[in-house]
């Protein structure tokens, strides 16, 4: 704790330093917004390390998955102005990029201060093009987002070599492999647990994994215990909540984050110090909300979260 408030206030200080030495061109309308935001930015950068919280946090497109197709550039515009700094795309009917180029999609995304860090996608069609055009704008990942549960565990075998392959593929893009769990690879089966088989038998240099926190617990695992079996090997996360009163068979009980049952508080403070470094949050059901309530409320939630 000491070492993080004497960083914090080092920061804090540089912070002060900084906004006194601006130049007379920074006091200008448009350059003055510039250095506020800058300073802004990293001031909430120094505090995130002292509380513990997140400094940055995204949104995987799917929650929006109903209003987005209709108007992705008014969508995006929007959840910019929540809060999010991040998100992670999906292969849906309009591609990757929404019928744009992705040099195209980009330059939107910096006009809102957006950063697309990662997509899921179709690892079956087209994968090397993919991994090019996410290289090509700065993307960190691509990711395979379900393979659906397999009936043998040579088959298994199968997806795990499929996995390494897609991640040298990316290897070679400059990018990176991660898979996406959902609660089947929890649940036991001929002798083994397929997620640890998966963990297991993919290469730490090629493959890198997204923990969806919800699907874990719905799997009937506990987050910490794999952030800490496999350190380092997390480096993306679904922040997505699970109803307190769901049955524990019920597969679909996202609920708005801060209202399930889920102590983000705890595991997320697990993760950090296990290597996580992305933070997206996910909702897949909207009951007595809307899919923009429910990714406003999570960016709200995101901002205040402070670590158990």
């Amino acid at each position: 704790m000491q070492n993080k408030r004497r960083a914090f206030l080092q920061n804090a200080g540089l912070v002060a330093a900084g906004s006194m030495l601006l130049p007379h061109w920074a006091c200008q309308s448009g350059a003055k917004e510039t250095a506020t935001t800058a300073i802004a930015e990293t001031t909430k950068a120094a505090t995130a390390a002292m509380k513990g919280s997140l400094d940055k946090y995204g949104i995987q497109l799917y929650t929006l998955r109903d209003v987005i197709p209709a108007d992705p550039k008014g969508t995006l515009k929007e959840i910019a102005s929540y809060g999010f700094k991040q998100i992670e795309g999906y292969d849906g009917d309009q591609g990757l990029f929404w019928n744009m180029k992705n040099t195209e999609f980009k330059s939107y995304l910096d006009g809102l201060g957006l950063d697309m860090v990662s997509a899921h996608c179709n690892i079956n069609e087209n994968f090397e093009q993919k991994a090019a055009q996410a290289a090509e704008i700065g993307m960190k990942y691509l990711i395979c987002p379900y393979i659906g549960p397999q009936t043998s565990v040579d088959n298994w075998k199968k997806v795990t070599d499929k996995f390494n392959a897609c991640g040298e593929i990316c290897r070679k893009n400059g990018i990176r492999f991660a898979y996406h769990n959902h609660a089947y690879s929890f649940k036991a089966f001929s002798g083994m647990i397929p997620h640890d088989f998966i963990m297991e038998n993919t290469d730490p240099a090629l493959v890198d994994h997204e923990m969806d926190i919800y699907w874990v617990v719905t799997g009937g695992a506990d987050p910490i215990e794999y952030l800490q079996k496999y350190s380092n090997r997390f480096k993306l996360c679904h922040v997505k909540d699970r109803s307190k009163t769901a049955a524990a068979d019920e597969r679909m009980a996202s609920v708005n984050l801060g209202t399930g049952k889920i102590d983000f508080a705890k595991i997320l403070k697990v993760a950090k110090e296990n290597g996580m470094e992305y933070f997206i949050m996910e909702q897949e059901k909207y009951e007595g909300t809307t899919p923009m309530n429910a990714a406003k409320a999570g960016a709200a939630y995101l901002d205040k979260l402070v670590f158990a």
